[in-house]
C-alpha cells in the first residue's frame, strides 16, 4: 500500500519517514504551520534515494508560485485541489489531484490516482469513508484527512484504498511530527495489509 507522510519540516521526521518504509513524503508551501520553503525542502530531500516520491502540496498556487516551487525543488508530484491543473504547467512533474468528501457525484472521470479527504485540508477532519470506499473500488484512491496509528486500520478495512496519507496524526502538536508516530503510523498500515492480503 502507498503512504505519503505530509507536512515534513525537520530533516530527522524526513528521514524517519524514509527510513521506516514511506512511498512519499509530502512539503506544504501553503499557508500553514507545516510551511516550508522550497529551497529547504529540497536541501532535505536532495540526498535521498531515488524511489522516494517527493510531492509539492500547494493550495490553489498561481502559475507564478508553482513555478517557483517548480523551479527551485523540482517536485516528482503536485498535490493541489483538481480544479487548479486547468491553467498550471505541470512540465515532467505530475499531478496529484485532490478531491473532497461530496464530490464523488460530480465528477465524470477520475484521473489516475488522486488524494480524497475532508471537506476542508489541515484540519484532521475525516473523510466520508463510505463515499471514499465506493470511488476506491474501481480507482487508485489515497485516503487522507484525519488518519492516525488509532484509526488507519479500520479506514483501510473500511475503504481498501490504494493508499494513505497523514499529516496532523503524526504530530506531537500542531504543526511538529512526532518520530514515535510516524513509525507507529506505517507499521499499522503495513501490518493491516497483511491480514487484507490474507
Amino acid at each position: 500500500m502507498f503512504i505519503k507522510i505530509c507536512g515534513l519540516t525537520k530533516e530527522e521526521d524526513f528521514l524517519t519517514a524514509v527510513n521506516a518504509g514511506a512511498n512519499a513524503v509530502g512539503f506544504v508551501f501553503a499557508k500553514s504551520p507545516r510551511k516550508i520553503y522550497p529551497e529547504q525542502a529540497y536541501s532535505l530531500c536532495k540526498n535521498t534515494r531515488e524511489n522516494i516520491i517527493r510531492v509539492a502540496v500547494m493550495h490553489h498556487p498561481s502559475p507564478e508560485q508553482w513555478h517557483e516551487v517548480k523551479s527551485v525543488f523540482d517536485p516528482d508530484w503536485l498535490q493541489t485541489d483538481w480544479e487548479d491543473f486547468k491553467w498550471l504547467d505541470l512540465g515532467k512533474c505530475k499531478p496529484l489531484p485532490v478531491y473532497r468528501s461530496g464530490s464523488a457525484t460530480k465528477i465524470n472521470k477520475w484521473p489516475d490516482r488522486f488524494i480524497f479527504e475532508g471537506r476542508q485540508s489541515g484540519t484532521a477532519e475525516l473523510a466520508n469513508w463510505e463515499e471514499a470506499s465506493e470511488v476506491a473500488m474501481n480507482h487508485r484512491l489515497i485516503l487522507a484527512g484525519g488518519l492516525n496509528s488509532e484509526n488507519v486500520a479500520s479506514a483501510i478495512q473500511k475503504v481498501r484504498p490504494w493508499g494513505v496519507d497523514v499529516s496532523s496524526g503524526v504530530e506531537a502538536e500542531r504543526g511538529t511530527k512526532d518520530p514515535d508516530k510516524i513509525r507507529e503510523f506505517i507499521a499499522q498500515v503495513r501490518a493491516t495489509e497483511q491480514k487484507c492480503h490474507k
